[in-house]
């Protein structure tokens, strides 16, 4: 009777061990219950990423990439410089994909598969900020945030790196090219480097959303966007005798005027849309009329029927208004170089998941609500093929400065926002793939078992 005592209960004492076990919550958990290591998982690549041997790294990288600006396609030392820290870390990747573009990969190397992205590439422009890590190379300049993206993603691949064995499924790092203009989302995926990725998230930083906060929205998030060129064509004389020419520079200056009539007076105020002339190239003599004068600009909007109307009739006013002064016209709408971007639309589903992540990583107060924007987005080219979402992340600290806006010769990055970047990008891939798990069966899970 001793015995049997003794033996039930070491047998309890068993099968409540086994019961806690069983019920521990693993850091990447997706559990919403309230323990506490469910609250620490998210926290804690925050954490990491403030780490001095974490931020250090990607201050480092940020700034070699800052003095050295490459523009699309040609990030050519950008990517080297990737791949030397992803050897490091010992993160796998395939190298070349769309020219410049790296693709590494951290977890098990099978599904479920979710992407992080970031863009490489500089602007055509002069730094005009000056310290010890300007631009060296003249004309050339990161003033949208590139550097700090692929910084971002780095030490995102650093602690995931040092989480890996804890990762239910596999992280894509993408490494894009050519986001100003260039459509480098779009050849990444004709390369075919996310097919089966389940999911893929971005970020951007912001000059004027505070430090520590981040900002998004479900649906449309940024307009479609596309290009045009025109020339206007007349008959060149002397400028004391214009009767004797065709003058293009009247004719171009009228385009011009009729152009922005387009949203002013045949567009439905409530569906926002934008053209901007930003180029108007003719002559160089004071009392010489021209032969031709070139325009250039762009035209942004949301709904793609509104995007078509915009464009067809861009083509009507520019032709129409030259023939009323006598003159001829091309329009180009330079869709081999600059191709048409989509709208930026964010995923409901993944909005919810971004929203619960940030909110229990940065505090429920530091996640707002984002307008529309009129600006354009390549990573629009992802959403089309795949579940996607981009957020906004803040970098302004008015005790310290204001930051100039993006595109400015003056532009500035935080690199006190690195951290945040780095553990959403970690925090949002993880639990993703977590959720993935849970969700979908192991039968399933093994139809497609590599990228």
């Amino acid at each position: 009777m001793h015995t049997f005592m003794d033996f039930f209960k070491y047998f309890n004492m068993f099968i409540i061990i086994f019961i806690f076990f069983s019920s521990a919550t693993p850091i990447f958990s997706d559990s919403s219950s309230t323990t506490s290591n469910d609250h620490l998982s998210i926290p804690n690549f925050l954490n990491l990423s403030k780490e001095p041997q974490v931020f250090d790294f990607m201050v480092d990288i940020r700034r070699k990439i800052h003095e050295n600006p490459e523009l699309s396609y040609q990030e050519f030392k950008t990517s080297k410089l990737i791949r030397t820290k992803l050897d490091e870390l010992g993160v796998p990747y395939k190298h070349p994909v769309a020219v410049t573009g790296v693709i590494g990969y951290i977890g098990t190397g099978l599904p479920p598969f979710v992407a992080l992205r970031a863009d490489m590439d500089a602007l055509l422009m002069q730094e005009l900020v000056e310290w010890e890590h300007k631009s060296k190379v003249p004309g050339k300049m990161h003033a949208c945030g590139h550097d700090a993206h692929v910084a971002m993603l780095l030490g995102a691949a650093k602690i995931l790196k040092e989480h890996e064995k804890e990762l239910q499924g596999t992280v894509v790092l993408v490494f894009q090219p050519a986001e100003e203009g260039g459509a480098g989302a779009k050849k990444i995926l004709d390369a075919g480097a996310l097919e089966n990725v389940s999911a893929i998230f971005g970020l951007h930083v912001l000059n004027n959303l505070p430090l520590g906060e981040v900002a998004s929205r479900s649906g449309p998030i940024a307009a479609g966007s596309g290009f045009f060129e025109a020339v206007i064509s007349g008959m060149g004389g002397h400028g004391a005798i214009p009767h004797h020419a065709i003058d293009p520079i009247l004719a171009a200056s009228n385009v011009v005027v009729s152009l922005q009539q387009i949203v002013s007076r045949e567009v439905d105020p409530v569906d926002s849309q934008v053209v901007t002339v930003g180029k108007f190239q003719g002559g160089g003599a004071f009392n010489v009329i021209p032969d031709s004068v070139t325009i250039g600009g762009t035209f942004r909007a949301f709904p793609r029927e509104s995007f078509t109307h915009l464009r067809h009739r861009i083509e009507q006013v520019i032709t129409g208004q030259a023939v009323v002064h006598r003159c001829n016209a091309t329009v180009n709408f330079l869709e081999e170089e600059k191709p048409f971007i989509p709208p930026t639309i964010n995923n409901g589903g993944l909005h919810d998941h971004f929203q619960s992540v940030a909110g229990r990583l940065l505090g429920v107060d530091k996640v707002k609500d984002q307008q529309p924007m009129l600006g354009s987005e390549d990573f629009a080219f992802y959403q089309a093929a795949l579940p996607g979402y981009i957020f906004l992340l803040g970098m302004e600290d008015v005790s310290v400065e204001r930051l100039p806006s993006g595109h400015s010769p003056y532009y500035k990055v935080n690199e006190d926002a690195l951290p945040y970047g780095a553990a959403l990008h970690a925090s949002l891939a993880s639990r993703y793939l977590v959720k993935l798990h849970q969700e979908v069966p192991v039968v399933e899970r093994k139809i497609h078992d590599e990228l």
